[in-house]
């Protein structure tokens, strides 16, 4: 099953910010995926007949969606322009914070869900079998990441926790 629709209305950008290129991140994304998997072998298990599945990623505030394939014989993660998404089997969309948070074991994906903060459209067996995959996972993915990447993506992730636990307000909304 391919889907291409989108429930999430898109993000609203200035018009002054120029698009900035996608290629730079290509081999970032790799890098993480690559990294994520080989620490975590045992995770593919999870996803059965699900690892040749295609999970679109769209954090609906940022100006890329990235497309996950977990197959362990050839895994990756790239980013796609928001306006031209890929062919994929099953989509997660909702704020990034939210699903940073959903990374870092800190919030319950259902609770999301219900409370319509988390969109599943496509494939949702195969959304199931990734988040017991990623539930099985020792430590906050999110957290790995930024180890990954040293001192200063340690105080980014800090600074992000502490943004997405504000409280809501108006002005924050």
């Amino acid at each position: 099953m391919t889907q291409h629709s989108a429930t999430l209305a898109p993000p609203k950008f200035r018009p002054h910010l120029p698009v900035l290129p996608l290629f730079p991140l290509q081999p970032i994304l790799k890098r993480i995926v690559r990294r994520i998997g080989a620490e975590n072998p045992d995770m593919f298990n999870r996803l059965g007949p699900h690892t040749k599945a295609r999970y679109l990623i769209d954090a609906t505030n940022l100006p890329f969606t990235l497309l996950l394939q977990p197959d362990p014989e050839n895994l990756s993660l790239t980013a796609h322009f928001r306006t031209s998404p890929p062919d994929h089997d099953a989509r997660i969309a909702g704020k990034f914070l939210d699903l940073m948070r959903l990374l870092d074991s800190d919030i319950d994906g259902d609770a999301l869900f219900f409370a319509r903060d988390l969109i599943i459209t496509g494939n949702t067996e195969a959304v199931v079998c990734l988040r017991n995959a990623l539930d099985d996972v020792d430590g906050s993915i999110a957290q790995m990441v930024a180890d990954m990447f040293g001192p200063l993506a340690r105080a980014a992730l800090a600074r992000l926790r502490r943004v997405a636990n504000k409280p809501v307000t108006k002005d924050t909304q």
